[in-house]
């Protein structure tokens, strides 16, 4: 939702969405028509012109926001974690955890698209506009990590590079492209399977993962600045508030308990990429919640849409 226009907030997912998996809070699969049905009465209020307009904006505001405070990090190296869906990893082999640990990983350009094609187009601006392009990484700390995970018996798949085909995700591509575009600071990209049954893994696993990647990045021998990053949003592809702003208040709180006891039924679909909040927020206990956006992407009369987070501890 991030890449598209204030136009296909407008009117282009309304047909979209159609769609869309959705579910309901026992994990059950419901169509469409279902969750309109279920919508509250002020829906129709939230999804007028003005209301979409203004959450766009909203959005615009936190994304230059965060950009502005990565940068003013400073950081040696960022770590995002991110999902794959089907862009390196298929479901002939689909690793629940995997780490990055080549030196370099490459982003695609963007092709021409024709304009009905609206979709694809905004996910395009993703990539790289002339060429494609090597964006730096650490694959010593990659290493580190991976080593010290193994250690610790997490399972971890390490991915050494990319087929000749192949190129970043789109977790890793918008990273590059929006925050990162105006600073080099180079990535560890680490994949969790959020998507994909059977093996996504649970939220407590994401919580222990944090926890044990926060005291190896403490041990790392090398004097660098480190950042991790949650790509993806909150929940989606229908907007639950009550999911949203209830991750918020724990990341607050710091409750561990209450991130690892978050019911896998309720993390489907889009909302699935709340696994990588969940080991992230694991990994910043020892860091307050400075600031937080919350923008609920509201954009259909059924509030479907993505719950749109942005945050920095420190």
């Amino acid at each position: 939702m991030l890449p598209a226009q204030l136009e296909d907030w407008l009117s282009k997912f309304r047909q979209a969405d159609l769609r869309l998996p959705f579910y309901d809070r026992e994990g059950k699969r419901i169509p469409y028509e279902q969750v309109l049905a279920e919508a509250p009465p002020n829906a129709a209020e939230l999804v007028t012109p003005q209301a979409i307009t203004a959450r766009f904006r909203a959005m615009e505001q936190a994304l230059e926001e965060v950009k502005r405070r990565v940068e003013a990090a400073r950081l040696d190296v960022l770590i995002v974690f991110g999902d794959d869906q089907h862009e390196l990893f298929q479901d002939t082999n689909m690793p629940a955890m995997a780490i990055y640990y080549g030196k370099t990983i490459r982003n695609a350009v963007q092709q021409p698209l024709p304009t009905e094609q609206w979709y694809e187009r905004a996910q395009m601006r993703r990539l790289e506009e002339q060429s494609e392009r090597h964006y730096p990484c650490d694959a010593g700390l990659a290493m580190h990590l991976i080593a010290g995970l193994r250690d610790r018996e997490f399972d971890i798949t390490a991915v050494a590079g990319l087929e000749k085909d192949q190129y970043e995700g789109h977790a890793y591509s918008f990273v590059h492209r929006w925050y990162l575009r105006d600073v080099e600071v180079p990535m560890v990209p680490v994949f969790l399977n959020t998507y994909y049954d059977p093996n996504q893994p649970h939220p407590r696993r994401c919580v222990r993962l944090g926890q044990a990647m926060k005291d190896l990045i403490a041990a790392y021998p090398e004097d660098k600045r480190v950042g991790l990053m949650a790509s993806g949003g909150l929940s989606h592809f229908r907007v639950e508030e009550d999911i949203d702003r209830g991750l918020l208040e724990a990341f607050k709180r710091r409750d561990l308990d209450y991130l690892a006891a978050m019911d896998p039924r309720r993390l489907k679909a889009g909302s699935s990429e709340i696994r990588n909040w969940i080991a992230v927020g694991a990994a910043a206990t020892d860091l307050e919640l400075k600031w937080t956006r919350y923008v609920p992407g509201y954009r259909t009369p059924a509030l479907t849409g993505t719950g749109l987070a942005f945050a920095e501890w420190g």
